[in-house]
């Protein structure tokens, strides 16, 4: 029974050397002095804030994409032990003791150096010779920019490592196709390719342009398969299920597994959750549900509020009212109403509370049992320190002429009766009968007179002094459309129990103590936070480095990341200029030859074998198209572009050099002699790009510093700004 202890266990492996090789020379071009500089590195500063918010579980909110990328940089600082204590205010500010600085950089230069062999793989998949496989490869490892951009604390080399892992997985998968399919390692390069994606998605929204690529790729050949008589209809049935489960229904899970991560990690109240709804900013911990903890669910007749616009912009603000009046003239000429002001104030304050009462009735407290507001009921707002009923006419608003002026009613005695009856609408309803509910809905006023309804103004300007600066509120006729500042929430409520006004004004001031909760479900939560992040924008303004899509191709800018405060040691986002122009060389050729080819195609001249052309147009397909639909697309947008923008799109195209190579080394050069002098030029060339690399390597690394000689002569074009200091 023992009898296999006899002979030795053996093992045998299968190493392939280059992989092995190119692997270890990734990571020291890119682990080398990691800590260097110990100082703020130019967007460091920017992901350095998130990953403190992150390590003090405090809510954020980033415009520039999903939460992923900036989950994989907070792990780096939790594993090296990092408190979120940093002030992250200024590029080149030294780090404290207590930053991890080899840790906050690690994940991203793993994701650099990693990015190496992959190059390798993909090109062996792509059926090309293991020597333009290595040559892509060693292109990968040299090129300076991507060098920059991996070692510190950024997320470009970590989009480019899952773009890359993305592309490899599917092609291990196509490859399988023909004689493994539904195997174990079919199914799993299939569902590498889908996390990849997602990955990548998740790390930046430009993952989703390789995305789209690889669908399209996926797409094409799943067509070419229905054209296969030799596949049965269940059979292409289960290859469409399994892709479409693989490439749509993962990806799509797990980018709301980031989200689901994210906000279960950052539950506390912090700076960015201003511009979330009251119900948003209710779940969390601290700030407003400190405020709102214990509310009443349900509004009812009598209830004490505080109404929230939901637009919230140009800023938070909330229905407001005080004692001052509009002036009985403006500095237009135009006539008030001259009733009691009524505006939308940026800050808490008691003179944002108003009662809801019931019309019919003079009662100013909630009853027992209390009677719930519902859609469609008819209310009046009364202003609970000065008692005065809300209300709008046919006056001119102040700042907004065509819209109609809202005012607390004053009885001055003139044929101005007063108009203070308010429909209740909730626009998130499910049924025309549902109630008022605090925070949860998002509820609409239409004047009973007028038909107006109640909105904060979207002028953007503030009233002037006599108004206080505050903002203003209008009537707007419902036939100019609906709009988000039309929408009100109540934020903070409480059951009226004083009848008295003494009593009520000291009842206004005081906590609720009523314990409701109001929990948002996580879809709830997913769906407001993507839409932030889609619609919220900041002000896009120019910055010294930005550039223009056309400034990459021909690399007329680069980007100073950091300067020593001392010697001229800097660091610069600067490509490898030899590499560059070889890749923008390849794209040019390669569009050439196709298109020569294809007119030679057409007139049935056939100059390359059948396998040779598909081998061309599928590695076109990829690398060409990589390149292409990562930037293309940003001649398209309206936003301040940087050069790291072009990072995956040249990574693509620095893979089809040694593809045009190749087949011009295989299919043009026909003679030994030919062969042989194209051999000595390539490698001629390749001297030319290691040299290229060495010498930028000091602004690549930031050292060893150099002199001023020696940093004019770096600057090989008259638009590279090199920094000089006078020595």
């Amino acid at each position: 029974m023992l009898g296999f202890l006899k002979e030795p266990v053996v093992v045998t492996a299968k190493i392939n050397v280059n992989l092995v090789a190119l692997t270890v020379m990734g990571l020291i071009s890119r682990l080398w002095g990691l800590c260097y500089p110990r100082a703020v590195v130019f967007d460091e500063v920017y992901y350095g804030q998130f990953v403190s918010l992150y390590m003090k579980r405090i809510f954020f909110v980033d415009d520039s994409g999903p939460p992923f990328g900036h989950m994989l940089l907070a792990l780096g600082g939790y594993l090296g032990g990092f408190d979120g204590n940093f002030l992250w205010n200024r590029i080149g500010a030294e780090y404290s003791m207590n930053v991890p600085v080899w840790s906050l950089r690690l994940l991203p230069a793993l994701a650099g150096a990693l990015c190496v062999p992959l190059a390798y793989q993909i090109l062996v998949e792509l059926h090309f010779s293991h020597c333009a496989a290595l040559g892509a490869a060693l292109l990968i490892l040299l090129e300076n920019s991507l060098i920059t951009q991996s070692r510190f604390m950024l997320l470009e080399s970590v989009l480019i490592f899952f773009i890359l892992l993305a592309v490899l997985s599917y092609l291990k998968f196509y490859n399988l196709q023909k004689h493994s399919a539904f195997s174990g390692s079919w199914w799993f390069w299939l569902l590498l390719t889908g996390v990849a994606c997602s990955c990548a998605v998740g790390v930046k929204y430009m993952g989703l342009f390789t995305y789209v690529l690889l669908l399209a790729i996926a797409g094409l050949h799943f067509w070419h398969m229905i054209g296969d008589q030799s596949l049965s209809n269940v059979s292409l049935l289960w290859h469409f299920l399994a892709r479409g489960l693989a490439l749509i229904i993962i990806p799509m899970g797990m980018y709301l597994a980031f989200f689901y991560v994210h906000l279960a990690l950052l539950y506390r109240s912090g700076p960015h959750d201003q511009i979330m709804t009251s119900a948003f900013q209710a779940s969390l911990e601290g700030g407003l549900a400190r405020i709102t903890q214990g509310q009443p669910l349900e509004v009812a007749y009598g209830s004490q509020i505080t109404l929230r616009n939901v637009l919230g912009k140009p800023m938070q603000c909330w229905l407001h009212s005080h004692t001052n009046t509009y002036p009985i003239r403006y500095e237009n000429g135009r006539g008030s109403s001259h009733q009691q002001q009524v505006t939308c104030y940026p800050f808490k304050d008691v003179n944002n509370w108003w009662i809801v009462k019931d019309p019919g009735m003079q009662q100013l407290v909630v009853s027992n049992p209390p009677r719930p507001v519902r859609h469609g009921h008819i209310v009046q707002l009364v202003h609970g320190i000065t008692t005065r009923y809300l209300n709008t006419h046919d006056v001119a608003a102040p700042l907004s002429p065509h819209s109609q002026e809202v005012s607390c009613y004053i009885d001055y005695n003139i044929s101005m009766p007063a108009q203070n009856l308010w429909r209740v609408e909730i626009v998130n309803r499910e049924s025309d009968t549902d109630v008022w509910k605090t925070i949860l809905s998002e509820v609409r006023f239409v004047h009973v007179n007028t038909s107006a309804v109640l909105k904060a103004s979207l002028s953007g300007a503030s009233l002037p002094e006599w108004g206080y600066r505050q903002l203003e509120v209008v009537g707007e006729k419902l036939s100019k459309g609906y709009h988000q500042s039309m929408v009100w929430n109540v934020e903070e409520h409480r059951y009226g129990k004083s009848q008295e006004q003494k009593e009520r004004e000291v009842e206004l001031h005081s906590p609720t103590q009523v314990d409701i909760s109001k929990n948002l479900s996580f879809m709830a939560k997913f769906t407001e936070l993507q839409w932030k992040i889609l619609t919220l924008k900041n002000e896009d303004t120019e910055h010294k480095y930005s550039s223009s899509a056309l400034d990459w191709f021909t690399m007329d800018t680069n980007i100073a990341y950091w300067l020593h405060p001392t010697s001229g040691a800097q660091i610069h986002l600067l490509g490898n200029v030899a590499t560059w122009a070889s890749a923008n060389a390849a794209v040019l050729v390669y569009l050439c030859l196709s298109l020569w080819y294809l007119l030679r195609r057409r007139r049935r001249i056939y100059d390359i074998p059948e396998d040779a052309w598909q081998l061309w147009v599928s590695a076109g397909g990829v690398c060409g198209g990589g390149w292409a639909v990562n930037y293309l697309p940003f001649f398209l947008m309206e936003k301040t572009l940087f050069l790291y923008h072009y990072l995956p799109a040249l990574t693509f195209q620095i893979l089809l050099i040694p593809v045009v190579l190749q087949h011009l080394n295989d299919h043009l050069c026909r003679s030994v002699l030919l062969k042989s002098m194209f051999s000595a030029l390539i490698v001629a060339w390749f001297s030319s790009v290691y040299f290229v690399y060495c010498t930028f390597s000091p602004v690549t690394y930031g050292q060893p510093a150099l002199s001023l000689t020696e940093l004019k002569a770096l600057r090989w074009k008259d638009t590279w700004n090199i920094l000089m200091r006078k020595q």
